[in-house]
């Protein structure tokens, strides 16, 4: 069969600078007229990419004199850059560590998502997979059991035809809660190594005997709230029954994911709170008023990109922990 286009394409760069439209003065802050400008830097988790750009694009409506920066890397290169210096926010797709709350990292919730378990519509079990689901004990036995893998074991069948398992290769949240789900840590995953939600979406769907798993912006297309062309979720068995009973089949589109994750009947993890991370507490006045903005009118914005916006309670605690007066009401 031949070749799918890389997914990469369908989501352009991986790295955007939203300009100013009109000259861009030092520092940041409020001019005489009240116009907020500055520069805000951002960079980390594959997951929180799309959305943030939304969030910037939505922001620099009301505030086209802020010029922001983001780029995608993965959470632990996020989480790098702000505790160097190298950024003001850092999005990280995972549980903010000790030793790194140790080194100063501050952090806010601004949203949820999930991990999911991938797979090739091409595979030739696809109908079998989707109606039995993996247990996690299953998923336990093949990212971190040695030995050789087939999908007849896992199916109940009689055959010899391999599993083909990927990883990620790059430190990312994707990986380290999907290992926590299994109880492990990412370095802990086999498979073969692959750099990027977008890398590891691209090599799943070409390979029709390929297991993965990826965030959900990079499995399912925000606009037609289906999964890619390719690309399959495997539904997990969460009572182990040995089958996919109603109650766990909410994978048909965007929407049912995202009820079920909110509704806590997607486990968690790898269903997990996403963060922005700064060095300390942020001063830079437009970032401050960047993220006041996406727990305040930016929670709107969540579900339509396909993520779980955060609880009232959370969004409040989150608030009141950055400087200066809360601006407006919670929507």
């Amino acid at each position: 069969m031949k070749a799918r286009p890389p997914l990469y394409l369908m989501f352009m760069l991986f790295s955007v600078t939203l300009f100013p439209s009109c000259g861009q003065e030092k520092g940041s802050g409020y001019d005489d007229e009240g116009n907020l400008y500055g520069r805000i830097s951002i960079s980390g988790a594959w997951a929180m990419y799309p959305l943030a750009v939304l969030w910037a694009e939505e922001f620099r409506k009301e505030h086209p004199r802020v010029r922001i920066d983001i780029s995608a890397g993965g959470a632990g290169k996020g989480m790098a850059d702000a505790l160097g210096n190298m950024v003001d926010i850092a999005m990280v797709s995972r549980a903010v560590t000790q030793v790194e709350t140790d080194r100063g990292a501050w952090y806010i919730g601004v949203a949820k998502d999930a991990v999911l378990p991938t797979f090739s519509a091409d595979n030739p079990y696809r109908e079998d997979i989707l109606r039995k689901g993996l247990t996690r004990q299953q998923f336990q036995e093949l990212f971190l059991g040695e030995g050789r893998k087939t999908w007849e074991s896992i199916l109940g069948k009689t055959g010899n035809t391999p599993i083909n398992l990927y990883t990620r290769s790059d430190a990312c949240g994707a990986a380290e809660t999907w290992a926590h789900y299994l109880g492990k840590n990412q370095e802990d995953l086999r498979g073969i190594g692959v750099f990027g939600d977008p890398g590891i979406a691209d090599v799943v769907r070409n390979d029709r005997l390929g297991m993965g798993y990826n965030n959900i912006a990079f499995a399912y297309d925000i606009r037609t709230r289906k999964t890619f062309p390719g690309l399959e979720i495997i539904p997990i068995d969460i009572n182990g029954n040995g089958k996919i009973d109603p109650e766990e089949d909410f994978y048909g589109n965007l929407d049912q994911l995202v009820k079920a994750i909110s509704e806590g009947n997607y486990p968690s993890p790898p269903a997990r709170e996403l963060y922005f991370v700064s060095k300390g507490v942020p001063e830079n006045i437009a970032a401050i008023e960047f993220l006041r903005w996406i727990l305040i009118k930016g929670q709107e914005f969540v579900n339509e990109a396909g993520y779980v916006s955060l609880p009232y309670e959370v969004i409040t605690t989150s608030l009141s922990e950055l400087p200066g007066p809360l601006q407006g009401p919670i929507l």
